[in-house]
């Protein structure tokens, strides 16, 4: 019998009223095997950067007793502090997160840095900012590499790396068993007429999938089965292809809410059972 593919939730589908245990055990009710950190552009996410060696080994010793995972990170705080910017302060502060996140993941035990895919996001864009996202690239990669920590590109929500044909100009130029692709299946459904074809384009170098529904011009928050992503036609494919990575389910809790951990874990787990059925039971 085939194993099944590991399955894991986005942190911040569980509201931010819990604390990491109780965000681990709602994720394990659900049925998760681990949990997708995350370290965006806000100050308070950030500054898990600045974590104590105290802080780190006590989540790491939480995990261990719980026997559960935290296996990637989505470092979306680039999106505030790009490597394309043309302000050298914010490209030095671009640096600088890279280099802690790196030590984060090696102190949480994590494998996989989901990178995102974009030169700049509130500057114009041009072929400078394109070249300074690319020498940060090199960079991260190198840095990476010495921490035996997998880089990966997100599939985004804007054009610059809508999709995998454009993220392969940076997976091949820089050639780095340390940088690979991490597609979001929403975001390449809105970029691109034919997702199954960017999927198999990139398929060698595809090392976590992420899970999420879209519908045109709308990226984020859209309830599994109420978007346009061909989540069947899109999975039959990828079991076809017998990929055994992880799989994440991408989605946002509503944290105006009020809700107890209990209710937390049902609304996780039910989009887990209807994704389950679109992919044949693969997890």
């Amino acid at each position: 019998m085939m194993k099944k593919n590991p399955i894991g939730i986005y942190e911040k589908a569980i509201p931010n009223c819990f604390d990491w245990a109780d965000k681990i055990r709602i994720a394990k009710a659900a049925g998760f095997d681990f949990i997708e950190i995350s370290v965006d552009e806000s100050d308070e996410r950030l500054a898990r950067l600045k974590w104590s060696k105290e802080s780190r080994q006590f989540l790491r010793n939480l995990l261990v007793k719980e026997e559960f995972e935290i296996r990637s990170m989505c470092l979306s705080a680039h999106r505030r502090f790009p490597y394309g910017s043309k302000n050298e302060k914010i490209r030095q502060k671009a640096y600088q997160i890279m280099t802690e996140a790196i030590e984060l993941a090696k102190d949480l035990g994590i494998r996989n840095i989901q990178l995102a895919g974009y030169d700049v996001y509130y500057e114009p864009a041009d072929a400078e900012t394109k070249a300074l996202f690319k020498e940060g690239l090199k960079q991260a990669v190198r840095e990476a590499a010495a921490a035996n920590i997998m880089l990966s590109i997100e599939i985004m929500d804007t054009e610059f790396i809508g999709t995998i044909s454009r993220c392969m100009e940076y997976i091949e130029e820089i050639a780095s068993p340390w940088l690979k692709i991490y597609p979001d299946l929403g975001n390449l459904s809105r970029w691109t007429d034919d997702p199954l074809a960017e999927l198999q384009l990139g398929w060698p170098y595809i090392v976590a999938i992420h899970l999420k529904d879209t519908q045109p011009g709308v990226f984020k928050c859209v309830p599994f089965g109420q978007g346009t992503v061909d989540f069947t036609g899109l999975l039959e494919k990828i079991k076809e292809w017998q990929y055994s990575g992880p799989f994440l389910i991408e989605m946002w809790a509503d944290n105006e809410q009020e809700i107890s951990a209990e209710e937390a874990a049902i609304q996780i787990k039910a989009a887990k059972e209807w994704l389950s059925q679109k992919a044949g039971g693969m997890f």
